[in-house]
């Protein structure tokens, strides 16, 4: 079975009711509580194979250390001092000498393969901080997750694989160097020997590192898949998220009648103030103002049809507000907009043709 053919039911997101792709938003509010898509195959197997690198370039260094503190304990094997603190601490130093290089690279690598899951660096208190909630076992919950589910079936599939992958790799290898691994049993040479089982050995490491990094790839294609599905929303969901980063629909449209109501009792100061009047010339009247600290294009103060056209028509005249006659252009904006929209985009041209006739009357 591939990838592409897991059924996404298994993550039973769709029984919850999720059945919604997560929104950026959503995404971007659990990426800064910590909580990211991750494997921590991917994680061990980055580890495990810096380690070994380090382990196979360094290993005459290795040798060396070894080699030198087995010659400083037999050399003084017969001494009565051997409990004072000089031997402690030549231990100490020599067990550092050996396992803080590996464990160094094995940090940084154990970072990087972070940084990398993560695209980059998290800082988040979230995931540490105690739930009473999860205090109390939830053992029916645990089993179904673990046993029952496609999680646990993928996680026991994994540690199948792993383990056959290390006892195959360490027969065939073992298998292949045999015959040189036992011609150095009755060899005199105690370092040849001890080389070549040390490279049998580098010689497996290396390869289950490999394998288990070809298999942590997959394994985070999985989590990633899961995470999405997890952050999966429903539509109660989704309409209460637009409600809070755009506002409630009903209160905008609320608010927006408040405001044409607000501009529709201020006509006649609206009209007054207003750049130009484009009139159809009596069924309909559309005052416009262009004030560019307000808007990046004129904006309807006032409308009107029959009655109060004429009255908008009135109220210019009485102000020298200029009236221009144009039929398509004033039914067009009397249909498409409302008191204190913006022009739309369409009818740029044909108003900044006016506006320009009308500077041009102004400078004459």
């Amino acid at each position: 079975m591939s990838f592409e053919e897991i059924d996404l039911q298994w993550f039973a997101a769709e029984e919850e009711g999720r059945t919604e792709d997560p929104s950026e938003y959503k995404l971007r509010k659990a990426r800064e509580e910590g909580r990211v898509a991750k494997s921590q195959e991917l994680n061990s197997a980055i580890v495990m194979l810096v380690t070994v690198i380090v382990l196979i370039i360094a290993a005459p260094y290795f040798w060396n250390l070894c080699e030198e503190t087995l010659v400083f304990y037999f050399t003084h094997v017969n001494e009565t001092e051997m409990l004072q603190k000089r031997f402690f601490f030549h231990f100490i130093i020599s067990l550092a000498k050996t396992v803080l290089p590996l464990a160094l690279f094995g940090v940084v690598a154990g970072v990087l393969a972070n940084l990398i899951q993560n695209r980059g660096f998290i800082f988040s208190l979230k995931p540490i901080e105690p739930q009473f909630s999860k205090i109390t076992p939830r053992i029916g919950q645990y089993l179904k997750k673990t046993l029952f589910s496609f999680e646990g079936g993928f996680n026991v599939a994994k540690s199948f694989i792993k383990v056959g992958v290390v006892g195959f790799v360490s027969f065939l290898l073992i298998r292949l160097n045999l015959p040189v691994i036992l011609e150095f049993i009755n060899a005199s040479n105690l370092n040849a020997a001890i080389g070549k089982i040390a490279w049998t050995a580098a010689q497996i490491l290396a390869t289950c590192a490999v394998v288990f990094l070809a298999i942590a790839i997959p394994d985070y294609l999985v989590q990633k898949k899961q995470f999405i599905e997890s952050m999966k929303m429903t539509k109660q969901e989704v309409k209460q998220e637009y409600k809070e980063m755009e506002g409630d629909p009903e209160v905008k449209a609320h608010l927006q009648a408040a405001q044409r109501e607000l501009l529709q009792r201020n006509m006649p100061q609206q009209v007054a103030k207003s750049d130009v009047v484009i009139t159809n010339p009596t069924h309909f009247a559309v005052a416009l103002m262009y004030d560019q600290a307000v808007s990046d294009a004129p904006q309807v103060m006032a409308k009107g049809s029959d009655n109060l056209a004429f009255r908008i028509r009135t109220i210019a005249t009485e102000n020298n507000v200029p009236i221009v006659e144009n039929r398509p252009l004033a039914r067009s904006l009397y249909a498409e907009t409302e008191v204190g929209d913006i022009i739309p985009s369409d009818y740029f041209t044909a108003i900044a043709t006016i506006y320009s006739h009308l500077e041009k009357f102004n400078k004459k």
